[in-house]
């Protein structure tokens, strides 16, 4: 079941539109596309559940994206192709933060520039509502942990999870940096670069 908030405290699932990337809500006729896209086994060698690209694995990781709520499909802004999907997850308001993960992409979108604009996306439409963006990453996903760093995500903690530890970043809002009295932590303005895979599970 999805908690969130209600959409003037933080909406989940905009439609947002750059120059290389358009995300919008994912639906339940994306499945085919985007089971397509994650059948790739390569996207996953590093992930802590590395066996996604298996129908059965994958049909549960879809699943609980359409029951929680956050899931955007992302599609290449020039042909319309549905090449990977992200998710807002665990709005906190209390906090001011909501996490950002559950991020992949069809291995030809891999570089840098495709991830960067996704995620510069999320987060400027995510410091609408929130002061930090988290990212919670597998210590061993060594590509998403340096693409995170890469766009100015700084290592806050290890996080016990019933499935293991888990490495948590941050990005945190210029507005917030100053008000703590310090250089901005991450504004979402710098392109990231590496391949994303990141969260996906919890």
């Amino acid at each position: 079941m999805s908690t969130w908030p209600s959409p003037d405290r933080f909406d989940p699932q905009p439609t947002l539109e750059g120059g290389l990337v358009r995300l919008r809500p994912l639906r339940a006729d994306d499945y085919d596309a985007l089971h397509a896209v994650a059948a790739d086994p390569l996207i996953w060698e590093q992930h802590p559940e590395n066996n996604r690209h298996e129908p059965e694995v994958f049909r549960r990781f879809f699943a609980e994206a359409m029951e929680r709520g956050g899931a955007l499909a992302v599609l290449e802004a020039a042909s319309g192709e549905l090449i990977g999907s992200s998710r807002y997850h665990d709005y906190d308001g209390a906090r001011s933060a909501v996490e950002i993960g559950w991020t992949f992409l069809a291995r030809k979108y891999w570089g840098g520039r495709y991830n960067g604009e996704m995620k510069q996306l999320m987060m400027a439409h995510a410091f609408r509502y929130v002061d930090h963006v988290l990212f919670v990453i597998g210590p061993e996903n060594r590509r998403s942990r340096r693409a995170v760093e890469k766009i100015g995500g700084t290592f806050l903690e290890m996080r016990p999870t019933e499935r293991g530890a888990r490495c948590v970043y941050r990005i945190s809002a210029p507005r917030a940096a100053a008000n703590a009295g310090s250089p901005a932590t991450g504004d979402g303005t710098t392109p990231a670069t590496g391949e994303p895979a990141t969260r996906g599970a919890p």
